[in-house]
């Protein structure tokens, strides 16, 4: 089963670009891992999304070494946790990643969460600058990051992160920070991009599914890409793999991004808050 259409490609700000949709594999138990992997190869999926903390590195690896498509085809991306944060436990957990994945150049390296009552994120920002420097990352970003934590990184580095990985859907829109990364010319990302499915209940997205002949969750997605966001996508399924990759032969409405904007909630956030995780 391949998709119907390629995946657009969203230009980052170091020259290098991401595929706008890709799989994430938060919470897919290790020795499923490189199974979904080769599916989602074959759906078209072009980007995995993986990090330290997930515990499936291992088998990401696995799963790019098992698929006929060219390791250059595909866009890795895995995160710093939190507990590795510093300059030099920051690089040793990325030569960690690098290991259990088993490749030689990560595509995209972050820093999962700022934790700023510890105050060592622009110390993990510098250990990331040089592995860039170094070419063994080949973009690097953040993820979690307020505007005000943009800010001081590049005030104080001069380096400017390709991408903000966020929670962002229907119910949680990010406005302020979107236009934050437009102002500094950071791409948004969107984690948890169906709002764990959440949104999908919601009659206004119903409404235009019903209108469309689409499934729900294919309307939020074709909402994200319409909006210029990168969205990762995570389902265990075959069917709804494909399902969520195969959103470019609609288009929603001006009506219908109006529709959806009304569902913005001031209480939507599903995940911790970045000001205090830790």
């Amino acid at each position: 089963m391949t998709s119907p259409d390629p995946v657009p490609q969203i230009a980052l700000n170091d020259g290098r670009s991401i595929p706008q949709l890709g799989l994430g594999v938060w919470r897919l138990p290790e020795g499923e891992t490189p199974a979904l992997v080769g599916t989602a190869l074959g759906s078209g999926y072009r980007s995995i999304d993986t990090a330290a903390i997930y515990g499936n590195e291992s088998g990401v690896g696995r799963g790019l070494r098992e698929t006929v498509v060219p390791r250059r085809d595909v866009f890795v991306t895995t995160k710093l946790w939190n507990d590795s944060q510093g300059y030099d436990t920051a690089l040793r957990a990325f030569d960690e990643s690098l290991k259990r994945l088993g490749i030689e150049q990560i595509d995209l390296y972050l820093i999962h969460w700022p934790c700023p009552d510890r105050d060592l994120y622009l110390d993990s920002w510098r250990a990331l600058i040089r592995l860039r420097d170094e070419g063994r990352a080949a973009s690097i970003g953040v993820s979690n990051f307020t505007e005000k934590q943009l800010d001081r990184l590049v005030e104080e580095t001069g380096v400017t992160p390709a991408l903000n990985q966020i929670e962002l859907h229907p119910h949680f829109q990010q406005r302020h920070l979107r236009a934050a990364h437009d102002r500094l010319g950071i791409v948004t990302e969107a984690w948890s991009p169906l709002g764990q499915a959440q949104a999908l209940e919601a009659p206004a997205i119903v409404r235009i599914a019903d209108r469309l002949g689409r499934t729900a969750a294919q309307v939020v997605m074709r909402w994200h890409i319409e909006n210029g966001v990168v969205a990762i996508p995570k389902s265990a399924t075959p069917t709804r793999l494909h399902e969520n990759i195969d959103v470019f032969g609609f288009s929603l409405t001006d009506e219908d991004h109006a529709a959806i904007a009304g569902l913005d909630r001031a209480d939507g956030r599903i995940g911790p808050d970045p000001e205090t995780f830790q």
